[in-house]
């Protein structure tokens, strides 16, 4: 008989506090995540961006507050931003990595990031679906995508010999490994993937990212989660979020060990914002800038997603 969901949830909360960062390091309890906005796709009046309030839920889920990064802002106010927040998660969606003001701003932080973590301030950066691959990108300089059968469908992670001992996944109790090794827990709604084939083709996100976990279509073979050596910097080609607090697809695993492994994936990139010491000049400067000033509108059916923060 499988293990209730309450007891779940009671065994991430250990892990929350057994876990995290080292003895004798610093460590900010109020972390502050940025997520990044992007595009709509049929703008309208108030609603010129927009963020899935799954991935706000998700980061709170594990103690962090989130704080809106919105597209085409000035640099002079990216990098003040930048000063303020404890780490950044480019979410899913179809905004362009090339052109749009996701892309943009997204590779503005990522150098910021770069810059930073290279003096020793630690700046944790995560990639989900569009957002690793905004990441690929941005390392190889390359657009390395290849269109792959993955529009809604959830998978076992095959798992590389890295993964054992990777930050990411090193926490992790064994039956959760088990579990997405064998279960469908992650889901996938790309079109666009990197093949392993590519991926080893570009020297430069060879020597940059680990590979943890790959997946096929049953055709091709694609990077599906990664790590960089160097750098506080994570991406999955799958949506980690979905599983916990998204509804409106069938595709959707909602198991126990589903939402067990969206809750240890949320708690292991807060706890790398922990690490980061950024803050606001003021707390009001901070109050003003969090989500809570936003409503998320209910979508439903209409939406791939169960609520949306819609931004001008």
């Amino acid at each position: 008989m499988e293990l209730s969901f309450v007891f779940y949830v009671l065994l991430y909360l250990y892990a929350v506090s057994a876990a995290g960062v080292p003895v004798g390091v610093e460590r900010n309890d109020s972390p502050v995540i940025g997520v990044l906005a992007q595009e709509v796709y049929n703008p309208s009046p108030g609603k010129n961006a927009y963020i899935a309030a799954s991935y706000i839920k998700y980061l709170e889920s594990a103690g962090a507050r989130v704080v809106p990064i919105m597209i085409n802002r000035s640099e002079e106010e990216y990098t003040r931003l930048f000063k303020s927040i404890n780490g950044i998660l480019l979410p899913g969606g179809g905004a362009s990595i090339v052109s749009s003001g996701y892309a943009k701003a997204a590779g503005l932080f990522y150098r910021l990031a770069l810059e930073a973590n290279s003096k020793g301030d630690y700046f944790p950066v995560w990639g989900t679906c569009l957002g690793f691959e905004q990441l690929t990108l941005l390392i190889s300089e390359e657009l390395l995508l290849s269109h792959t059968n993955t529009s809604g469908v959830a998978l076992p992670l095959d798992f590389t010999k890295d993964s054992k001992d990777s930050r990411m996944f090193k926490d992790f109790p064994e039956d959760l490994m088990t579990s997405l090794a064998k279960e469908p827990l992650t889901e996938n709604s790309h079109q666009w993937s990197v093949t392993t084939e590519s991926f080893n083709g570009s020297e430069k996100l060879r020597k940059f990212f680990r590979v943890l976990s790959t997946n096929t279509d049953g055709q091709k073979e694609f990077v599906s989660t990664v790590e960089a050596y160097d750098f506080p910097i994570y991406g999955t080609q799958w949506h980690p979020e979905k599983n916990a607090f998204e509804w409106t697809h069938p595709y959707i695993p909602h198991t126990p060990s589903a939402i067990k492994a969206t809750f240890y994936m949320a708690h292991f990139f807060v706890n790398e914002a922990r690490k980061s010491l950024h803050s606001f000049t003021s707390e009001e400067e901070e109050q003003e800038a969090l989500i809570y000033n936003y409503s998320p509108i209910f979508t439903g059916k209409k939406s791939s997603f169960e609520q949306i923060y819609y931004f001008d």
